[in-house]
């Protein structure tokens, strides 16, 4: 049976400043355990409403679950997980970089999406929503456990970075006329407010995704979306052509 501090625990972890007190993370749903796991993340906790062969793993009830989970809705399986150690940020011809990223599904998405293309590090600014936070675990679905999100304060490291930058901003080059490849810092600003004053001062080169409806009445792309656009174009521009 689940006891009331084993359900306090888990829920403080929603909180930020208790992840890094603890320095532990909730993951939730088959999937995204198991990525955790078979990357060989260090596991403290494991609950499940079924049965589930792992020696740390605690049969409990689906109303039990549901007091454990971070969601409106409770998922079969939940696991706490370690934070890792940081690790040095290492040399790459290809980075993306995130500027005050407030959402933490656009963040998962980010780390799904460079999961996807292979790149193997992201680096956020210190205004981005944590990586471990559970909506961002949750919408990179297992990503993160491929993906070392990095946080820094981007200014003085795109100052010191010998790879050029281009930052994504409605008033840019156009995505599609630049003679872009897939190496570089490419960094993607807020959802509300864009890049920062100080990291938009070291961008090299600015570029934009078109509108094609003239007459449309929509701001902006969400950022998440931005950025598939833009990683998609910079893998296809430098894709050998089949014949």
């Amino acid at each position: 049976m689940l006891s009331k501090n084993q359900r306090k625990q888990i829920l403080l972890l929603k909180q930020k400043k208790y992840r890094i007190q603890k320095q532990l993370f909730v993951a939730e749903g088959e999937k995204v355990v198991q990525e955790f796991m078979d990357a060989g993340y260090e596991m403290h906790q494991l609950y499940a409403t079924f049965s589930f062969q792992h020696p740390l793993c605690e049969r409990i009830s689906g109303e039990e679950m549901q007091q454990l989970t971070h969601f409106k809705t409770a998922s079969p399986l939940l696991a706490v997980f370690s934070i890792p150690e940081e690790t040095a940020l290492a040399p790459s011809d290809l980075m993306i970089a995130l500027d005050g990223i407030n959402d933490p599904g656009n963040l998962g998405t980010f780390i799904r999406l460079c999961d996807w293309y292979g790149i193997q590090q992201l680096v956020c600014s210190p205004t981005t929503v944590d990586c471990y936070n559970p909506k961002t675990v949750q919408a990179a679905m297992g990503s993160l456990a491929r993906v070392q999100c990095h946080y820094l304060d981007l200014a003085p490291w795109l100052q010191q970075s010998e790879l050029p930058s281009y930052g994504a901003q409605l008033e840019g080059q156009n995505l599609y006329t630049s003679a872009l490849r897939p190496k570089g810092v490419f960094v993607f600003g807020s959802e509300s407010h864009g890049l920062s004053d100080a990291v938009r001062s070291e961008i090299d080169h600015f570029i934009t995704i078109p509108r094609f409806n003239k007459v449309s009445g929509a701001e902006s792309l969400n950022v998440a979306i931005a950025g598939a656009i833009v990683i998609s174009e910079l893998f296809r521009s430098s894709f050998p052509t089949q014949k």
